[in-house]
Order: C-alpha cells, then sequence, then structure tokens
C-alpha cells in the first residue's frame, strides 16, 4: 500500500476498491461527498501509469459522478491532481453545488461555488462522516 493511500485513510474510508485505484471518501470533506480517487501503484507522475489504469479511471469518474449526483445532488465536478504533499498518484473529487446540501440534519454550502474551490473543510462530524460513507458505498456503481 502506497503512502497516500493511508493518509487518506484506506481502507476504512473506501467507497469502492477497482483492480488499479480505490475510490475513498476523504476524511477532512471539502465539499460534501468529496472523494479521493487514488491509483494503488507507487508512481507519483501522471505520465507513469499505464494505458489500462487510465481506461479504468474512465469508469471510475463514470461512477463516481453518477453517485454523487443521484445520492447527494451535485452539479458539477473538480477534479485536482495536486500530489505535493501526498506523493502518489490521485485524485481529489470535489463535488459542486449551487445550493445548501441538508444532510443528517445540517445544511451545507459550497462557499467557493461558482468559483474554483480552495479546498477548504467542511464542519462534518464523526457520525455524520460514517453515515455519508455507508450511503455512498451502498450507491456506488
Amino acid at each position: 500500500m502506497n503512502i497516500t493511500l493511508e493518509k487518506f485513510g484506506y481502507p476504512e474510508t473506501l467507497v469502492k476498491e477497482y483492480d488499479n485505484w480505490v475510490v475513498l471518501l476523504k476524511p477532512e470533506q471539502t465539499t460534501l461527498g468529496t472523494f479521493i480517487i487514488a491509483n494503488k501503484s507507487e508512481a507519483t507522475y501522471l505520465g507513469e501509469l499505464p494505458p489500462e489504469d487510465w481506461a479504468e479511471f474512465s469508469s471510475i469518474s463514470r461512477d463516481a459522478e453518477l453517485v454523487l449526483t443521484n445520492e447527494l445532488g451535485a452539479e458539477k465536478f473538480n477534479y485536482l491532481a495536486l500530489m505535493m504533499k501526498d506523493p502518489n498518484v490521485h485524485f481529489h473529487l470535489v463535488p459542486r453545488y449551487s445550493k445548501p446540501q441538508s444532510f443528517n440534519g445540517r445544511d451545507y454550502v459550497d462557499k467557493d461555488w461558482p468559483g474554483k474551490t480552495e479546498l477548504g473543510k467542511i464542519d462534518l462530524n464523526e457520525e455524520s462522516f460514517d453515515i455519508l460513507l455507508e450511503r455512498l458505498r451502498g450507491a456506488i456503481g
């Protein structure tokens, strides 16, 4: 397991595992439903990944966008490949919302809409995180 997977809580935060990638619910949510899509390899550059990893990524992004749209009402998606502090290939998938989203008795606002996300943190407590994780695990393709 690479260090980036560990940093984002794998396997506890696992939403779905694929052959070459994992989808994790980011422990510090930027907006409601923020995922980390992380490659399982030790690669630290996008160009190191073989074509079959990119072919699989297409299915993963489709699954992730569909579940976030259907379950949480996401309207747009930002994919960020930063790999500065966490070196292995991964993307932050940030669902975007023009209106507050209600979840588990609280409203969550995408404070950066419609601009670029600043990767801030919403106040999602542990109970709500666990409920969200189980909901998304059960709904993803």
